[in-house]
């Protein structure tokens, strides 16, 4: 079901008929809301009886394309996403009682999930190929760098998946991040690309990885 978070963002909200196992927030890929992450919600409660929130980071602007999409980047602000990815962890813990409520993102989702891993909200988080630094055509006044944050303040445990062949998270990236072990996580899949987990429809799907990555984050999150 669609709800208004305070800042009027926009939120799917899956809730199953009992008491959760825990919570998650999901914040979506590049692409933004759409029927891909609806049914993500309803089948992390059905299968785990999560209790899923999933909110639109560009938060309801009209938007067309993916170039469009590229080039808004860098006006988004890491504080209003990271807000509202507490509202999100609040509205879930509202309607079901549950505290424990984690982070998870998707490729732009993912940076922002190293990011909001920060705010002291979340028990863990979990970022799938998610920007390690902050690309150069997304910086902006509003953009802090991951790694920095992650320096700076206090996170929670975090889950990476990396793609061994992602451009988005080229080796050193990856390399500076493993020095946050064992806070951090990384788990790599060799061969796989950018994508490679969370949309079937993707040439760079890798069934077979995908099912291996999700037992990784099951377990993560137990």
């Amino acid at each position: 079901m669609r709800a208004d978070l305070p800042s009027g963002t926009a939120v799917e909200l899956s809730i199953p008929e009992g008491p959760p196992t825990r919570g998650v927030i999901i914040v979506p890929d590049i692409a933004g809301m759409r029927p891909l992450f609806d049914d993500l919600a309803a089948r992390l409660t059905a299968e785990l009886n999560w209790a899923v929130a999933v909110f639109d980071p560009f938060a309801g602007r009209r938007l067309g394309d993916i170039d469009e999409r590229f080039a808004a980047v860098s006006t988004l602000d890491d504080d209003r996403i990271i807000a509202d990815a507490v509202a999100s962890a609040d509205l879930v813990t509202e309607r079901t009682g549950t505290a424990r409520v984690a982070l998870m993102g998707f490729c732009m989702g993912g940076m922002y999930a190293y990011k909001g891993a920060t705010s002291a909200r979340f028990d863990r988080a979990v970022t799938f190929y998610g920007m390690i630094k902050v690309p150069m055509m997304w910086r902006g006044a509003t953009q802090k760098e991951p790694l920095a944050m992650l320096a700076e303040r206090r996170s929670c445990p975090i889950l990476s998946i990396i793609a061994a062949d992602d451009p988005y998270t080229p080796t050193q990236d990856v390399a500076e991040l493993k020095q946050f072990a064992p806070l951090i996580t990384v788990v790599t899949f060799p061969g796989a690309d950018h994508g490679f987990v969370h949309d079937p429809d993707r040439p760079s799907h890798r069934p077979e990885d995908a099912a291996e990555a999700w037992r990784q984050v099951y377990a993560f999150l137990a």
